[in-house]
């Protein structure tokens, strides 16, 4: 189980005993649990929905489930998002960019990227329609955190050393497990529908994949948080398009 509480350790702000965390080797392990941890803060941010719903306006709900989402991982995939795209959209080389990521102050483009999505989140949860709030509330971290493993699995290591590629070796085989562990999940909470939103999910991770690829060579710590950021938005845009398509 000390895998388990390594992923716990990684994923989240959660204050546990150092002597839970166990090793190195441990946390490279931990990847199977991935989805697992994004299903826990789902299901915990979903429950305080849940109860501020019956005192307060969905727009307000809203809004601090999203914060609660964000403050679970203490902000970190977002700085990912922010560091991502002021690299990626700096017109420069690759090395450049790179360089540019490793910086942590966030640029114009990052604070643009951050506003934009976060309001992307609440507006999109906001308009969830009420039958499916609670299940997507509990797939959109699930979907972010899938995305790590999935993304970890499918790219190399941008860098030449260090960083996330001393940690983690996954196989293509742990990725798939996850990727049918998002579907399957999906599948149990909404039905058919959550088969759209597993696939929607597993497609803009195969796709920002594939531009990380084509931009820098594969993958480094702030692509992998920006990344799990933009899949965590798709179960909540899926189902604002399905309610509009059913309604």
């Amino acid at each position: 189980m000390k895998s388990l509480f390594a992923a716990l350790g990684f994923l989240t702000v959660l204050p546990l005993p150092v002597r839970w965390l166990g090793t190195g080797e441990d946390l490279g392990r931990s990847l199977i649990w991935f989805p697992l941890v994004g299903a826990l803060i789902g299901m915990f941010a979903a429950i305080i929905d849940l109860g501020l719903g019956m005192i307060l306006p969905p727009t307000v709900v809203s809004v601090i489930t999203v914060l609660i989402l964000l403050a679970a991982s203490g902000g970190l995939h977002m700085d990912g998002l922010a560091d991502s795209t002021d690299g990626f959209f700096s017109s420069r080389n690759r090395e450049h960019m790179l360089e540019i990521m490793r910086d942590s102050r966030s640029g114009p483009m990052g604070v643009m990227a951050i506003c934009g999505l976060l309001l992307l989140k609440v507006t999109t949860l906001a308009a969830v329609p009420a039958p499916w709030r609670m299940t997507t509330i509990v797939l959109m971290p699930l979907a972010g955190r899938t995305a790590l493993t999935v993304s970890l699995a499918v790219l190399p290591y941008a860098r030449s050393s260090g960083g996330l590629a001393e940690v983690f070796r996954p196989t293509l085989r742990v990725g798939l497990i996850t990727a049918i562990l998002l579907t399957g999940s999906a599948w149990l909470l909404q039905g058919p529908h959550g088969l759209i939103t597993g696939g929607a999910s597993l497609s803009v991770i195969l796709l920002l994949a594939a531009y990380s690829k084509r931009k820098i060579g594969g993958f480094t710590g702030d692509t992998l948080g920006a990344t799990c950021e933009l899949t965590e938005l798709i179960p909540a845009l899926v189902a604002c398009a399905l309610g509009v398509y059913l309604a």
